[in-house]
């Protein structure tokens, strides 16, 4: 398999484990919060279980003490051992002391913290019990009789082993739980991705099945994600499609509009080879005309390439179209296009701002030029003029310009007019024709007041909005 392919295959791979791995941490971060969060709920809730279990057998101990001979005596019930037996591995102790705080039945062990007098009863406490931690209450009863008045103080505890077997039951089973909704949803999310990612998986499949030629917009299928992804491949297609078709074009061009200039070139030569010396001067004349020619036509084909390369690659940026007034004045030559032909230049205080491309702007404004230069008449003007909706380049001269007809056809490819004499390339206004397209502009070309004027319109750019 070719390495392209194979890095392609890796890229989709690892497109599925990056969302795998992202769907796997959030997951096991959850999976942490669920634990530590059922484990606090599993410890409280064995906590309030056994801790009614406890304040249970203390009442029952407490209810049992009674006055006999001015004498506090507790009868231990058996419910308050059956209540603590539920807890099966746990140790226990209890303790009944006086108001003193004598202790009349009971372990010494079971013995409240100091401090606890001022405490509301009933009251928890953690202590130990044979070293061991465990968990005390304590409840008290009070008496009001001839010959005993005072409290009864009953503790009661028990180790903590029962708690933390249940606490740790619970927090295994919701652990269990989560792992199984955690599966699930691994499997689940798997499927999802795999099912998101099959629109991709068809447009690869449908690229790789097309003809390398097949350039035709691709249907959006799938979720507006890959709807948004076929429409840029579309729109880059649609400029692939331009600049292949420029190409086509340009060669197609070079091959039919070479063959006869350089066939009379060829002949021009020959011929001013077999002449007699008076013919030579007429011959090299005419070949240098055709020359000529032939380089107007390879300028303006290959200034046509450039024109329609740059609008598909170069993004629109703000011009001043009175730099480009300027430009095009400096880069064409009137002397030598048009001897004794004087250029004015009309242009505005204000900037007159279009989004556009500077190249693309200066070679239909050389193009423009050049025409007026060579087929107008003097005087010619170069200027720009700007409203609010819309700004011109534009060019005029003072000859009455081509006849309606003529000017329907002019802005084709290799359109001639017959004012031309065959020296134009018929590719000028082409040029300017591709850039206002390329730019949401438009040509106009008419008779002014002035003079003929052909003019490049394009939409006004405001300052508050660049």
């Amino acid at each position: 398999m070719p390495t392209d392919e194979l890095r392609v295959i890796a890229a989709q791979r690892s497109l599925l484990s990056r969302v795998m791995i992202g769907v796997l941490s959030l997951l096991a971060v959850g999976g942490c919060v669920v634990l530590l969060a059922s484990f606090a709920y599993g410890k409280n809730a064995a906590r309030q279980a056994y801790d009614r279990l406890l304040i249970g057998a203390a009442n029952d101990i407490a209810e049992s003490i009674n006055i006999i001979d001015g004498a506090a005596v507790a009868d231990i019930p058996v419910s308050a051992f059956g209540l603590l037996s539920l807890a099966l591995d746990d140790r226990i102790s209890y303790a009944v002391r006086g108001p003193d705080g004598t202790l009349l039945t009971g372990y010494e062990t079971a013995l409240p913290p100091e401090g606890s007098a001022r405490r509301s009863p009933p009251f928890y406490y953690d202590s130990t019990l044979q070293g061991e931690p465990s968990r005390f209450v304590t409840v008290v009863r009070r008496f009001s009789e001839r010959d005993y008045s005072g409290t009864v103080s009953v503790t009661v505890g028990q180790t903590l082993r029962a708690r933390n077997e249940m606490a740790l039951n619970l927090t295994k089973g919701a652990l269990v739980m989560t792992g199984l909704a955690g599966i699930a949803l691994i499997l689940s999310a798997y499927l999802v991705i795999r099912s998101a990612m099959r629109p991709l998986d068809q447009m690869a499949n449908e690229l790789l099945a097309r003809d390398p030629y097949d350039l035709t917009p691709m249907k959006a299928h799938g979720p507006a994600e890959v709807a948004v992804m076929t429409e840029a491949m579309n729109r880059f297609m649609q400029r692939l499609d331009r600049q292949i078709g420029a190409m086509k074009h340009l060669i197609s061009d070079t091959a039919h509009q070479l063959r006869t200039p350089v066939a009379a070139i060829r002949a021009q030569a020959e011929l001013a080879l077999e002449d007699d010396k008076d013919h030579q001067p007429q011959r090299l004349e005419r070949l240098l005309r055709r020359t000529r020619s032939l380089g107007n036509l390879l300028d303006q084909m290959l200034s046509r390439a450039l024109v329609i390369h740059r609008t598909d690659n170069a993004p629109p940026k703000p011009v001043d179209l009175r730099d480009i007034a300027l430009q095009v004045l400096d880069d064409c030559d009137p002397d030598l296009l048009a001897p004794g032909v004087e250029v004015d230049l009309i242009i505005t205080e204000a900037p007159v701002i279009v989004m556009a491309d500077e190249v693309s702007l200066t070679e239909a404004g050389k193009n423009m030029l050049t025409n007026a230069l060579q087929h107008g008449q003097a005087p010619v003007r170069i200027g720009v003029s700007t409203n609010t909706n819309q700004s011109e380049l534009w060019v005029e001269d003072a000859g009455e310009g081509p006849e309606q007809d003529v000017l329907s056809r002019i802005g084709g490819r290799f359109e001639r007019s017959a004012a031309s004499r065959g020296t134009s390339a018929g590719l000028g206004l082409s040029i300017v024709h591709a850039v206002a397209e390329a730019f949401g502009g438009k040509i106009t070309m008419g008779k002014q007041a002035n003079g003929f004027r052909v003019a490049l319109v394009l939409p006004t750019q405001e300052e508050d909005e660049l």
